[in-house]
Order: C-alpha cells, then sequence, then structure tokens
C-alpha cells in the first residue's frame, strides 16, 4: 500500500517530454534534471522527502543562478524571469521549513504546482532566454529536434 496521498496516488507522474526542449543544450538539460526532482517529490515515500526536498532545493538553486547569471549581461525581460526563480525559491524554503514540522501534504502541493508552472515558465520566459542565449552565440535560432509521436 502505499502512502502517497489518495489524490497523488493518481496523479503522481512528471515525466520529461520533448516538447519542453528549448534548443540549448545547457538549458535542456538542466530541465530534464527539474522534471526528474520534481517527479521524485510526487512518488517517493514519505520517509524520503525531506531528501528529495533538499535534492530539489539545490537543483533548483544551481538552476536559477545559472539562468540569472546568464541573463545578467543584457537579457531584456531578466528582471521578470529572476522575479519568477524568487519566489520559487521563497517557496521551497517554505515547504522545507513545513516539512520539518511534518506537513507531508504541502510538499506534495508544491510538486503539483511546479508541474503546473513550469510549462507556461519554460514556452515562454525560458524559451526567450534560449533564444537569446543562441542567437548571442551564434547568430541564429535554436534548433529543435523532438521525436514524432506515433499515433496508437
Amino acid at each position: 500500500m502505499s502512502n502517497l496521498p489518495p489524490e497523488t496516488a493518481s496523479t503522481a507522474e512528471f515525466v520529461w517530454d520533448d516538447r519542453y526542449l528549448l534548443g540549448h543544450p545547457g538549458i535542456d538539460d538542466t530541465h530534464r534534471e527539474f522534471v526528474d526532482c520534481v517527479h521524485a517529490l510526487l512518488t517517493v515515500p514519505d520517509a524520503d522527502l525531506p531528501q528529495a526536498l533538499n535534492a530539489f532545493a539545490a537543483h533548483a538553486a544551481a538552476h536559477f543562478s545559472q539562468e540569472d547569471s546568464w541573463m545578467a549581461d543584457g537579457f531584456p525581460a531578466a528582471d521578470c524571469h529572476m522575479d519568477e526563480h524568487a519566489k520559487v525559491l521563497a517557496s521551497v524554503r517554505e515547504v522545507q521549513e513545513e516539512l520539518a514540522a511534518g506537513n507531508v501534504e504541502l510538499c506534495r502541493e508544491l510538486a503539483r504546482a511546479l508541474i503546473d508552472w513550469f510549462p507556461a515558465h519554460a514556452d515562454y520566459l525560458d524559451s526567450a532566454l534560449a533564444t537569446w542565449l543562441v542567437k548571442r552565440s551564434h547568430g541564429g535560432k535554436p534548433l529543435i529536434l523532438r521525436r514524432q509521436r506515433l499515433a496508437a
């Protein structure tokens, strides 16, 4: 029997999908790790949540710091983008405190909120950053190769 909350047990999946590809290898690789970390927050047993949340917090801090450093070199939408990063990190710190006090469900809610937040953040803010970085380094747009889905 699972010790996941009932609503999490039925939706405990967040897996990488090529629709998240942005054409910048550094961003794409980091986004794969992000998905894996959030998936762990949904699926690990309650006893392993502190370790999974700490791993996510470390990942998010490094992930956002890297993007923030790229944006510091003149990226037009840097303020909005960095603000979103800061808000996510603040939420993670709050959830770490709550989890230490035994609030497991809030940690699962954070994971679900991240699943809702990530696609739009990646599609708009990270996509613009990827395009800007590739244009600066290669003079063109990112090349994105996605696997074709076969009809079932």
